[in-house]
């Protein structure tokens, strides 16, 4: 295995192998709680232990970053403050293209009257965006388009129980710093304490004039909304990132993968090249890759054993690729 990185096929409680206050950052995307897909492996947030696990091998003054759902956000945020970091922010990942997980009540009312709501077609689904085609392509469904058909169910016709999700949150996180030091202090004695902000800049348009008082000749500070698409209103800057349409790695199937790019933005945030970053959920490894593209070192945890082969090769193919790159330079 590669000196970059050290990965483990086990379930990260206790975080074995990992000594205190030895990792500079943490990155992770843990299960959310909410049965995604019906995945066995998302049906409870995270065991609370981890959290203290966490805090205990990283460096004084290190961040964290967490991806959570909206709906069990504050749960989530509780556990790791009662471990004892401290909850700096919610960065929010938007997007246009969330699921809608609702349902029109207007047929369930027909079905509590014992009525049979009328089929008027049948849902054809998009799919997402081919590399080699331009636009969308379908899939028929054998799903049928329902109507309402008693009077007291067309006036619910597509009243649901939720709104479509458009972000994922990402929480913020911080080990405080050694008792009694200051931020400056803590970082020349642990190397960690503060944001990465020169390098998480987001740069000016083409032709953009500079704004702001005595603005930066890199860009904007990063703000904390990241989004999948423009707002195109010729002013409002968010670090963009789009939503994984068709997997890059034809061998990875992972239901909740995260774009590459995305985890690029948020371990240049929370660490600088040669430090450490660790990921206890590593699922299919992408917090790795990044952290590997970026020149960091990486530790991660992942007790599902396809996700972990997925992860290992992933990685394996990341860490070739840089050893090829830099024997080329010779």
């Amino acid at each position: 295995m590669s000196n970059d990185f050290k990965v483990l096929n086990t379930a990260c409680e206790g975080l074995f192998g990992v000594s205190n206050s030895s990792v500079d950052s943490l990155v992770t995307d843990p299960p959310y709680g909410i049965s995604y897909q019906g995945n066995y492996w998302d049906k409870d947030l995270p065991n609370p232990q981890i959290w203290s696990d966490c805090l205990r091998v990283l460096k004084p003054g290190a961040y964290g970053l967490v991806f959570s759902s909206i709906r069990l956000q504050h749960r989530m945020t509780v556990a790791i403050e009662d471990a004892g970091f401290i909850i700096k922010d919610v960065l929010m990942w938007a997007y246009l293209n969330g699921m809608p997980k609702s349902r029109d009540v207007s047929l369930d009312i027909d079905k509590l009257q014992g009525i049979e709501s009328n089929v008027v077609g049948h849902y054809k689904y998009v799919q997402g965006y081919r590399k080699e085609s331009v636009g969308n392509y379908y899939a028929e469904s054998k799903k049928p388009i329902l109507e309402p058909v008693s009077e007291i169910a067309k006036n619910y016709k597509g009243f649901g129980l939720g709104i479509k999700p458009a972000y994922e949150p990402i929480i913020l996180i911080q080990k405080p710093v050694d008792l009694g030091l200051s931020a400056a202090a803590n970082i020349l004695k642990h190397g960690v304490g503060a944001l990465n902000l020169e390098q998480t800049r987001l740069p000016y348009a083409l032709n953009e004039n500079k704004v702001g008082h005595n603005p930066h000749p890199e860009g904007r500070v990063c703000p904390n909304v990241l989004r999948t698409d423009a707002l195109n209103d010729g002013y409002d800057k968010f670090f963009l990132v789009p939503k994984v349409r068709q997997s890059k790695d034809s061998f990875n199937h992972h239901p909740t993968l995260k774009p590459v790019e995305l985890m690029h933005h948020l371990v240049k945030l929370v660490s600088t090249e040669n430090q450490t970053v660790l990921d206890p959920f590593m699922g299919s490894g992408s917090t790795g890759v990044a952290a590997l593209d970026l020149n960091r070192q990486f530790i991660g945890f992942e007790r599902e054993e396809n996700y972990f082969q997925i992860a290992k090769q992933r990685l394996e193919n990341c860490s070739l690729a840089k050893n090829e790159a830099e024997l080329s330079l010779f």
